[in-house]
């Protein structure tokens, strides 16, 4: 049975790297593949109302659509980023993509809201694919650095699914109803399926594919869960997720009923949001990691996350603010998680390098788990009030915060991870 790889462990030389000219290319299939998951919530977010009122169903019963589709992320990523480990990252790649159409073809067509949400949790477990085997590719390809830059890139493409998934999904229900975005998910998950058949080859050869089932798996899983950074990473990178998506949604409700946005005018603010936090994201690549320790940008991120929620929070509970005002603290909140994000995520695969896929799976897993927690949380004080998404998210920038403190000791003079 082959040794377990353990975290921190160097990569091999002999590792495939990509040739510089197909760069461009890699880029834009693997942000399109990351880019699915959000673009699956985000495009639906401006329907959730209508879609409330089509079925006859409450807030919440409209709500577990999206958090069937996110645990069945988190579950996805679990099975078919180790699977990916051992078969390769095409096959279990575009079987998840094949899947992935069907069950939104099925969305469009569902009955009532039970099938809606089992079709969105089917939908999930098969985008995953796409989320956990993008990471794992780039883990195949690049370390370090590297990486890092790499990853930093990918959410210029992306991050424009939250960009114009909003303002689209606003356009298409003045043309369609919420089914009609379930169609939109259909062709855009065959136009993906058909760049990656096209131009994404195989990354993990034969040589560095690992065996012996579920047992080596779920050792490899405790290895990884043992090692206290790794952990760390974890954690602080999910928490900062999970407070971003508590913001998502909870913000649809908030910003349309309590202060008066029409569906457009919510879909503009959330694109700005979304541009400030691609624009993070590349400065964090291009121009942060490299220049700074990695830790100090993570920390910088998370201070400014800390900061902006604190800021939503008391605006909420102690004055009468409009609308500019909580928009400007919402973007704030946005923008930091361009830092942590993808800074989080090399940091956690720079230490797994022999095994990206149960690395990529148990961040994903932790990170869509946390994410599925938030929407509840935002609406447990009904429509009337902001105070619960304000809470959740003050609340999750600071467990997200305290986690990198307990688990990686950041005061304690240490190399850059990252500088390779």
């Amino acid at each position: 049975m082959p040794k377990t790889p353990q975290a921190g462990t160097a990569i091999s030389e002999d590792v495939p790297r990509l040739p510089t000219p197909r760069r461009l290319s890699l880029v834009l299939v693997l942000g399109s593949l990351t880019a699915l998951g959000p673009l699956t919530i985000d495009l639906y977010l401006p329907a959730l109302p209508q879609a409330s009122a089509d079925l006859h169903v409450s807030q919440t019963v409209t709500q577990l659509t999206l958090t069937a589709f996110m645990i069945g992320i988190a579950v996805g990523q679990l099975v078919l980023g180790p699977l990916s480990d051992t078969l390769g990252r095409r096959r279990p790649l575009l079987t998840g993509l094949t899947v992935y159409v069907v069950a939104s073809a099925v969305c469009a067509l569902a009955p009532d809201p039970a099938v809606l949400i089992g079709m969105r949790l089917v939908q999930g477990l098969a985008g995953a694919a796409g989320i956990v085997i993008a990471r794992a590719v780039v883990r195949d390809l690049y370390d370090g650095l590297a990486a890092a830059r790499l990853l930093s890139s990918l959410m210029l493409v992306s991050g424009t699914a939250p960009i114009l998934a909003p303002v689209l999904g606003a356009q298409l229900l003045r043309l369609t109803s919420w089914r009609g975005v379930f169609v939109t998910l259909t062709l855009l998950g065959l136009a993906i399926f058909a760049a990656t058949a096209t131009l994404l080859t195989e990354t993990l050869p034969t040589t560095h594919r690992r065996h012996g089932g579920l047992t080596t798996t779920l050792r490899t899983i405790r290895d990884l869960i043992r090692d206290r950074r790794f952990t760390g990473y974890l954690l602080t990178g999910s928490l900062g997720f999970a407070a971003l998506f508590a913001y998502i949604a909870g913000s649809s409700f908030t910003i349309q009923r309590i202060y008066g946005a029409s569906p457009l005018t919510y879909s503009l603010l959330f694109a700005v949001n979304s541009i400030g936090m691609v624009v993070t994201g590349q400065l964090n690549g291009k121009l942060l990691l490299g220049r700074f320790p990695s830790h100090r940008v993570l920390a910088t991120g998370l201070a400014v996350l800390g900061a902006a929620s604190t800021a939503l929070l008391l605006l909420v509970t102690t004055t009468h603010a409009g609308l500019p005002w909580i928009a400007t603290t919402l973007f704030f909140t946005a923008c930091p998680v361009g830092m942590i994000l993808p800074t989080t995520t090399a940091l956690c695969l720079q230490r797994a390098p022999l095994a990206a896929g149960s690395a990529s799976a148990l961040l994903g897993t932790t990170q869509f788990l946390m994410g599925a927690l938030a929407p509840a949380l935002a609406g447990l004080g009904g429509q009337g009030t902001a105070l619960p998404m304000a809470t959740s998210v003050l609340g999750l920038a600071l467990a997200a915060s305290g986690s990198f403190l307990a688990f990686c000791r950041p005061w304690r003079p240490t190399a850059d991870p990252l500088a390779r």
